[in-house]
């Protein structure tokens, strides 16, 4: 398998799994940042789970004065801390799911090239 060559735009996790063989040197750009855009997402997902959790027993006045006010702007702050969290490299579930997603990757035309050979 050729090498690929990290550019300006690759991130660590990428330039590392590019350089320990795990991502194959014809993957395109695009499905990369795909699945990079996939894994923060999903770890976005998780972390706004998890800060709606903590903020589930806080009540009080705030700045909404209460009700259902203040359900719906913690629904949004979360959600915000969350994608922020997400983006600024969060707690490294974002980095696994990317491996994982960019292994199957891999792995996908492999067996799709011995699907037919039974």
């Amino acid at each position: 398998m050729a090498s690929a060559v990290p550019g300006p735009s690759t991130s660590a996790a990428q330039a590392y799994a590019m350089s320990s063989g795990r991502i194959p040197a014809n993957l395109t750009a695009g499905k990369s940042s795909m699945a990079r855009q996939a894994a923060q997402d999903f770890e976005a997902v998780f972390l706004n789970s998890m800060f709606s959790q903590m903020f589930t027993s806080m009540d009080g006045e705030g700045p909404f004065g209460g009700g259902q006010a203040v359900g719906v702007w913690r629904s949004f702050l979360t959600d915000e801390y969350a994608k922020s969290f997400a983006k600024k490299g969060g707690i490294g579930i974002a980095d696994h799911v990317y491996r994982a997603l960019m292994e199957q990757q891999e792995v996908a035309p492999h067996v799709a090239a011995g699907a037919g050979t039974k």
